[in-house]
């Protein structure tokens, strides 16, 4: 039998998640989840491992901190090509992680209201999940990075027979455009609230 692989989904816009997490498990994969991503899937019945049992460290700072962790981004940032990464994995009992699914805190949204606090503002600033972005978009050879739930049917029409590297670099290419927009959007609504 073919060894699980695992998925990572962190997402604020839960739009189709249980569904695609269905579909990533019918297909052999094991999902960890953090938050309120965790909760969503586990009320749907959706095998899903919360991410501090793979980290063995709890969330904190009120969800400041759940995904920034060197089990987490060593399994996303191993090249599975380089002998000397897999041993580092093996060595400290990292188990890869070969889909990220993720999309961010609604900042753009928050800040548009007329009545949003600073500290409102703040609060929503993403750093997790722009985190797992960028380091599943560096690695997209070996690490499929979904930042928009249109791509869901996409990656589970596709996931047997083996996302190409076009389609690899689409999607890295996307979510390296979304963590640089956000980016720019916090930037502006810091530079127009001096």
């Amino acid at each position: 039998m073919e060894s699980k692989r695992r998925a990572l989904i962190s997402v604020f816009d839960k739009r189709g998640v249980v569904e695609f997490a269905t579909g990533l498990v019918a297909q052999n994969y094991e999902i960890v989840s953090s938050g309120g991503t965790y909760t969503t899937l586990q009320n749907a019945k959706v095998a899903v491992t919360r991410i501090d049992d793979i980290t063995g460290f709890p969330e904190i700072l009120g969800g400041r901190v759940k995904t920034l962790h060197p089990v987490v981004h060593g399994g996303i940032l191993a090249k599975r090509s380089e002998a000397d990464h897999l041993e580092q994995l093996k060595s400290h009992s990292i188990i890869p992680i070969d889909i990220v699914v993720c999309n961010l805190y609604p900042f753009v949204e928050v800040v548009s209201k007329p009545d949003t606090t600073e500290d409102t503002a703040l609060e929503n600033i993403d750093i997790g999940g722009v985190t797992l972005l960028r380091a599943a978009a560096k690695n997209f050879k070996d690490v499929l990075v979904i930042c928009d739930s249109t791509d869901y049917k996409l990656v589970l029409d596709n996931l047997k027979g083996g996302i190409s590297e076009a389609d690899r670099r689409k999607l890295a290419l996307k979510a390296f455009t979304h963590t640089a927009e956000y980016d720019t959007a916090i930037k502006n609504w810091i530079e127009k609230s001096n």
